[in-house]
């Protein structure tokens, strides 16, 4: 017996992210945004390119923690809690 995964699908925290992170760097072609199931939840994880990592984390990690907090609600929509992760 297999056990298989609903299909993950977050269009509004995805899209969300996808304009937010975009805005942010000065090469929004290089932004991925990967969609997996976490350990309970889906997880989006953002890549950017190598000199846009620091503006997408900020100082202390205020603008990820912001980016994270407004995927969050956006989500709600989707009826779902999200993960965002910020890999380099």
């Amino acid at each position: 017996m297999t056990d298989t995964a609903p299909p993950i699908d977050v269009p509004t925290a995805q899209a969300v992210l996808e304009h937010l992170v975009g805005s942010l760097v000065e090469d929004p072609e290089a932004v991925r945004i990967e969609v997996s199931q976490g350990r309970s939840l889906p997880r989006l994880t953002v890549r950017v390119g190598p000199t846009d990592m620091g503006r997408v984390i900020g100082k202390r990690g205020r603008v990820a923690q912001a980016i994270r907090t407004v995927v969050r609600a956006a989500a709600a929509r989707d009826g779902t809690d999200v993960e965002v992760e910020f890999e380099d």
